[in-house]
């Protein structure tokens, strides 16, 4: 399972350097940067799917994880509703130079609490990789 695993993430890895390739070799073309997008959203769509599949199945075999999956993903719902209830309670003018107008609020407070969670999770990650540091140095 594991060469099988080894192999497509290898061919995953050549799609994108071909795919980065073209892109580079036409210039930044349209087509070659809808292409390089579109397959992104194919990476992170399967990317997605892999962590759902996992974590369901990593709960079938061992229930007693259920309350810390439990545990994460009220952290997780809590992190976005707060991020959303500051972005929507306050009104950013962004220009949108196409129409030189401004962004509605919907798609400001969209865009402000994805930054909010993203800046969130950043955070997150950068204690835990120094906390798991420090704890097994003095462990």
């Amino acid at each position: 399972m594991k060469k099988i695993l080894n192999v497509l993430l290898g061919l995953l890895m050549a799609v994108t350097v071909v795919l980065l390739g073209y892109a580079l070799a036409t210039g930044g073309s349209d087509a070659a940067i809808s292409l390089n997008l579109m397959w992104g959203y194919i990476l992170f769509v399967g990317a997605l799917a892999a962590a759902v599949f996992c974590a369901v199945f990593g709960m079938i075999q061992n229930p007693q994880g259920i309350k810390g999956t439990m545990l994460s993903l009220a952290l997780i719902v809590i992190v976005i509703g707060a991020a959303y209830f500051y972005s929507n309670g306050h009104t950013i003018n962004i220009l949108d130079l196409s129409t030189g107008g401004f962004f509605d609020h919907g798609a400001t407070v969209l865009t402000e609490t994805s930054i909010l969670v993203t800046y969130v999770a950043f955070v997150a990650a950068v204690v835990t990789a120094l906390g798991t540091e420090i704890y097994r140095a003095f462990k």
